[in-house]
Order: structure tokens, then sequence, then C-alpha cells
């Protein structure tokens, strides 16, 4: 009789637990999207700042049309959608500022080589 106690209380516990894991779950994607929004947020103006706006319009323009998107989400309280929508802007961001980046990169690349090429030909004139 007593295994039968401990195997209802046991059981009780187990459902507990269950239900209790299944609430948290289903809460997490109802929470609201701010932090994702912010981060999005936070992503684009990095990339304006790295100068995305100029060497990648297409992509800055991208993810400012999907922050727009979230915010009217998170204001709508749709927030799963909030959420995917800030995730989509957040990666356009990344990959805008890293176009403006490698866009910068090239430039200083081909400068350097074109004051090489002055000096080579400046050696090579007085030889």
């Amino acid at each position: 009789m007593m295994t039968e106690t401990k195997t209802n209380r046991l059981l009780t516990v187990l459902c507990a637990a269950t239900l209790l894991s299944l609430a948290a779950c289903g809460t997490s994607q109802k929470a609201p999207a701010t932090a994702d929004v912010a981060v999005s947020r936070n992503a684009v103006d990095n990339a304006v700042s790295a100068g995305a706006a100029e060497l990648a319009p297409q992509e800055i323009m991208a993810a400012r049309s999907k922050m727009m998107r979230a915010n009217e989400a998170l204001a709508a309280k749709d927030y799963t959608l909030a959420r995917d929508l800030a995730t989509q802007a957040q990666a356009d961001a990344k990959l805008a500022q890293s176009k403006a980046n490698s866009t910068k990169a090239n430039a200083a690349a081909n400068a350097l080589d074109a004051e090489l090429r002055v000096l080579r030909e400046e050696v090579d004139r007085n030889r």
C-alpha cells in the first residue's frame, strides 16, 4: 500500500512538472519581442554608421523595411512575427554592414595598389 501512495505522489509531481514546462514553452513565444527588436535596431544603426546607406543601399533598405514591420507587429502584439522580422532585419543589417566594410577595404586596397604603382614608376625612372 505504501508503494502505491509513493507512486501516486511521484506521478502527481511528474504531471505538475510537465504542465509547468508546457506553460513555460507557451509563454516564451507570447512574451514581447522588445529585446529582439532593440538588438535589430542596433544592428541597423551600426550598419548605417559603417556606410551601408551609400555602399549597400538595397540591403539597408530591406533591413529598415523589416524593422518597421517588426515594430508594427510588436505594436499589434504579434510577438512571433515581430521576433521573426527583427531577426531578418538583423541579418539584412549585418549583410549591409559587411558589404560596406568590404567595399571600403577594396577601395583602400586599390588606393594602395595605385600608390605602389607610382612608387615603382619613380624607382624605375631613377635607375
